[in-house]
């Protein structure tokens, strides 16, 4: 099984340059793959998928019906980023992570930027996920966005966008964990040869951020993971990086507010809980504070929360800061508060609430891609040119009606990587999710989840629309380029 018949397609290949030579840095890596041959490497996919099927390593499509559980996808050649290339996404995404934390308590504080009109203010006061409840707040250390999923693409000219960010309860870092020690396990000798910089320190890098953000003076702060339940899509992703820290998994069933604290119930009676790794979405966090008919949130838990007696990770609000509307501002956040222009560059954007705007979009619906402002999941969206008339039609009366809710922005092609499809390797879009932690400092962790789209010709990698994965390779150092890597032998 080797690349000869390999054919980039017109998108940016992030293996192969369009001469079919390989990128720089990624010989090594396609002479040791192809030194393996198609039946080795498919007998290795093949305990891969039985890996990930013994681990439970799961998501639940919420469409499906019959409400079965899905193994995620992980194909085996992975995706490379260079050491210099690693090094500029890393202070893009510091720079973005610390501008929107800023940009978090002054919306919630002062309201500076409102007032000095950067951004629209019914822009933020329509937005599904502004939080007057969060008004005033002070979250421990200033600090409202702790872990956040910043989703990158590459276009066909080579540059890396930001397409968007997600910070209210990011998902997939378990599968980045797992899916490297899949791969340590089918590849060792490459591992051993191969300078790829570890991931699985994530788990104790987490603990750590959730110790520092605990109330003061408290010598062991107990911290937590509150989950909806079993049947969330992501409840394999909450037990695992409960189990990795070594800490507790509840649902609000198992917290209670009393004595002005946050309790939670065990075999031994009542003991305090400082600091909440919250995976609830903020609606059904307080039936006292936001939507009074959750059934899985904890009564009381905001005005602990207020009082400084309890930490919440993410902080309540930050989605407004995930609205695909505020996201098309985030340029002009980086300049207000840190006087720089935005290393990382987001895809140019078409507010449909713009008279201007939506009159293009309206009258290009075929080109675009159509998004709604709060979705996610590849839900609520339309990719123009491969979209029906019918859809095209669909989407103008949605837009019509509410304006708001919509962006548009230019198809991009997406970047794509070698993957194994019935025995031959084949282009696939691809993605990239690294996830950044802000606590003692920002960390951006060294891999992220490489989405891809394992049907020929789509870009939609979402999993709940039959995307995949594969294991996010970051370079310590260029790898050498003369000497091939040596096949491997069996496991």
């Amino acid at each position: 099984m080797t690349f000869d018949s390999y054919s980039t397609g017109f998108a940016y290949d992030e293996y192969f340059e369009e001469t079919g030579r390989p990128r720089p840095g990624i010989a090594g890596l396609v002479q040791a793959i192809s030194n393996l041959g198609e039946p080795e490497l498919q007998r290795r996919q093949q305990v891969a998928e039985r890996a990930l099927l013994h681990t439970g390593i799961t998501f639940q499509v919420y469409s499906d019906r019959a409400g079965q559980e899905r193994i995620f996808p992980l194909d085996l050649i992975p995706r490379v980023v260079l050491p210099g290339e690693w090094q500029w996404i890393e202070k893009g995404l510091k720079q973005r992570i610390y501008a929107l934390n800023l940009f978090l308590q002054d919306l919630y504080g002062e309201r500076k930027i409102l007032r000095d009109r950067v951004i629209p203010a019914h822009v933020i006061e329509s937005a599904k996920c502004f939080r007057t409840a969060c008004a005033g707040l002070r979250p421990r250390h200033d600090i409202w966005c702790h872990i956040t999923g910043t989703d990158l693409v590459r276009h066909s000219d080579g540059q890396l966008y930001v397409l968007e960010d997600n910070m209210r309860c990011p998902s997939g870092v378990s599968y980045v964990l797992e899916n490297r020690r899949i791969m340590k396990r089918s590849f060792p000798r490459i591992f051993e040869r191969f300078p790829v910089s570890p991931v699985d320190d994530y788990p104790s890098r987490l603990l750590d951020l959730l110790h520092y953000m605990s109330p003061p003076n408290l010598q062991e702060p107990t911290a937590v993971v509150l989950s909806p339940g079993i049947y969330n899509s992501a409840y394999f992703e909450h037990s695992f990086l409960a189990q990795q820290m070594g800490v507790e998994l509840v649902e609000g069933r198992d917290l209670v507010v009393m004595n002005g604290f946050v309790q939670m119930r065990t075999t031994r009676g009542l003991k305090r809980v400082d600091v909440i790794y919250r995976r609830i979405d903020d609606d059904f966090l307080d039936p006292q504070a936001f939507r009074p008919d959750s059934m899985i949130g904890v009564p009381g838990l905001m005005e602990v929360f207020k009082s400084g007696r309890v930490s919440l990770v993410n902080a309540p609000g930050t989605g407004v800061a995930d609205d695909k509307v505020v996201y098309a501002y985030v340029p002009q956040i980086i300049r207000y508060y840190m006087n720089e222009d935005a290393i990382i560059p987001n895809v140019p954007t078409y507010l449909c609430w713009d008279d201007k705007d939506r009159q293009y979009v309206l009258e290009n619906l075929d080109k675009l891609v159509v998004k709604a402002a709060n979705e996610a999941g590849g839900y609520g969206m339309m990719i123009g040119p491969h979209a029906t008339t019918a859809e095209h039609a669909q989407f103008a009366d949605l837009i019509r009606a509410n304006p708001r809710n919509y962006i548009a922005q230019p198809t991009l092609s997406l970047s794509t990587v070698p993957t194994t499809i019935d025995g031959a390797f084949e282009p696939r879009h691809v993605d990239l999710r690294p996830y950044i932690l802000y606590g003692r400092d920002i960390h951006v962790h060294p891999g992220g989840l490489t989405r891809v789209a394992l049907r020929k010709g789509s870009l939609v990698v979402n999993s709940s629309q039959g995307g995949g994965s594969k294991d996010t390779w970051i370079l310590t150092q260029d790898p050498p380029e003369v000497l091939p890597l040596p096949e491997e032998a069996k496991p």
